[in-house]
């Protein structure tokens, strides 16, 4: 069987979690599944101009976040997938900064991104950087992501999450271009929501620091925020059972964990999920809640 690498939310967010669980997924092997494994972490600090998707919430010292990372062979990323960047935002000292620190490691890192104009000086300044095409691009269309897939600039694509059960679309691609899609497993978001765009512009406006309208979402049960009872509910959902008997068999392997805003207790309910094996899962939750050192909400 192909191996589910798995790309979770919190770099910035949730370094003091990720100090609890990764010797513990290291020591404690036996109590994963051996078909998964951690690619790579997400995220941004908190007022980050480039940042996008979710707001940066993150303090985290980033040097000692990558000295983490780099311990345990994965893979840092930042979330600067701001849609409405223009060209003075590109001299942002804080998020070139971040760039240069990320470049040095040994350990590849990346960048995920949407816009042009960000790309484009991310290539020529930071070459040693892979860059992620980001699902606030929404490509609901296969056609529009088959394009993205053929650009040799990304390294990964996230196709919106409406796309993630048309494997009679996705399944004729070929393995390279299946290498490359990063599914985004666990979305609440509401599957007919055509405001999508416009919500991810709102974030972006707020990471500017410029006034706009306020994205009001009009999904049913959004005032309920964020549930994962309700995620597998959606249509869209791929749980562990779909990855095992669809996506790895049918060649795709990378698969992204949304919840950077959500609170480490939840993600740890997503990697309970997604990585441990139910006679385990209560050894990894006492592990994680019982550390003296961690405030999980």
């Amino acid at each position: 069987m192909n191996k589910a690498y798995y790309h979770l939310p919190g770099l910035f967010e949730f370094f003091e979690f990720y100090k609890v669980f990764l010797p513990l997924f290291r020591s404690h092997r036996e109590y994963f599944y051996d078909w998964c494994e951690i690619a790579s972490v997400y995220g941004a600090p908190a007022d980050c101009l480039w940042g996008g998707g979710r707001e940066g919430l993150g303090d985290t010292d980033a040097e000692e976040m990558l000295a983490l990372m780099e311990e345990y062979g994965i893979s840092s990323r930042l979330t600067f997938s701001n849609s409405l960047l223009r060209p003075e935002h590109l001299r942002d000292e804080k998020c070139n900064a971040l760039c240069a620190l990320f470049e040095k490691q040994k350990q590849q890192n990346g960048v995920i991104v949407h816009s042009e104009l960000l790309l484009d000086y991310l290539k020529k300044n930071y070459p040693g950087l892979y860059f992620v095409s980001s699902t606030t691009k929404v490509l609901t269309e296969f056609d529009l992501l088959k394009k993205e897939l053929d650009r040799s600039e990304f390294t990964y694509v996230v196709p919106d999450f409406r796309l993630n059960k048309s494997l009679e679309l996705l399944g004729p691609l070929n393995q390279e271009e299946k290498n490359k899609v990063e599914f985004l497993c666990n979305e609440c978001c509401w599957i007919g929501c055509r405001d999508r765009k416009a919500c991810y512009e709102s974030v972006s406006r707020k990471n500017l620091g410029e006034d706009g309208p306020e994205h009001v979402c009009k999904a049913p049960g959004a005032g309920e925020g964020y549930r994962f009872s309700l995620a597998m509910k959606n249509p869209a959902f791929i749980g562990i059972c779909d990855i095992v008997n669809d996506y790895l068999p049918c060649g795709f392997s990378n698969f992204k964990i949304e919840g950077r805003t959500l609170g480490s207790a939840i993600v740890l309910e997503f990697l309970l999920y997604y990585m441990t094996k139910p006679e385990y899962q209560l050894q990894v939750r006492e592990a994680v809640y019982l550390d003296s050192m961690l405030d999980l909400f």
